[in-house]
């Protein structure tokens, strides 16, 4: 294991995320912006979870170009390490945060009853589009809160722990789908875009069901890891639970 790998499982292990520089070359997360604003701008819609902002769905759907975050080698061994190499990507989508957007309430994406310190079931990735900052809207969370066993902050707790990662494009957020996290206010002129890839222990069910609308066409533009992933060993044709393909 590279001493590099080490030092994000340290920081996943202690704060409940890390941040993955030069994951994308700019080249490549500006391409990807680029499409994800044509999809926005024919299949966006708005988001209103704890926060507005505008939302895509189901990117591996839209255009092959997502196809990389899926399985990208800087990023995946971190999200095998917690969730074991059986996981699935429950889900591929987009929070696009515009000027005037506010604050997100911060949360946890795990329900309380599956809340487990020790092992969590899900993890994220948020992978930077724009360069991230305060002004415009980036993402914000509250280290140690994988820990807490709390879905949300108490009503009469003050949050004075909070991080705002700052990045550039092309950057991965890493986090334990227990850390509390919400999307920054966007006082800057110009949108702020972003992927968050959604992983999750064999066990359970896709979020978003990559199966539901993907072209048959790109299936062999598709990697065998990204195949396992998206459960798609077996084709399009396959029943649609994230472990049809044990049956």
């Amino acid at each position: 294991m590279s001493n590099t790998i080490q030092q994000h499982l340290y920081e996943l292990e202690i704060y409940g995320f890390t941040v993955v520089e030069n994951v994308l070359s700019t080249k490549e997360a500006h391409a990807m912006r680029e499409v994800l604003i044509r999809c926005e701008k024919e299949l966006g819609t708005d988001h209103k979870h704890r926060g507005t902002a505008r939302h895509v769905s189901n990117l591996p759907t839209l255009d092959p170009i997502f196809f990389k975050t899926i399985d990208h080698p800087k990023t995946l061994p971190l999200l095998e390490h917690f969730l074991g190499t059986g996981l699935i990507l429950g889900s591929l989508n987009s929070r696009i945060v515009t000027p005037g957007d506010g604050y997100q309430g911060l949360h946890s994406d795990i329900p309380a009853e599956m809340l487990n310190p020790v092992s969590p079931v899900m993890m994220n990735t948020v992978w930077l589009l724009d360069d991230f900052s305060p002004e415009n809207g980036g993402t914000r969370v509250v280290p140690g809160t994988h820990k807490s066993g709390l879905v949300v902050p108490p009503e009469d707790m003050e949050v004075k722990h909070e991080v705002q990662p700052i990045a550039p494009a092309g950057s991965v957020i890493v986090f334990n789908g227990q850390t509390w996290h919400g999307g920054g206010a966007n006082n800057s002129s110009a949108n702020r875009h972003a992927l968050f890839g959604h992983y999750r222990k064999r066990q359970l069910v896709f979020q978003i069901d990559p199966h539901d609308g993907f072209p048959p066409e790109w299936l062999d533009q598709l990697t065998d890891r990204q195949k396992e992933l998206m459960r798609f060993n077996r084709g399009l044709g396959a029943p649609h639970a994230a472990d049809s393909h044990l049956r």
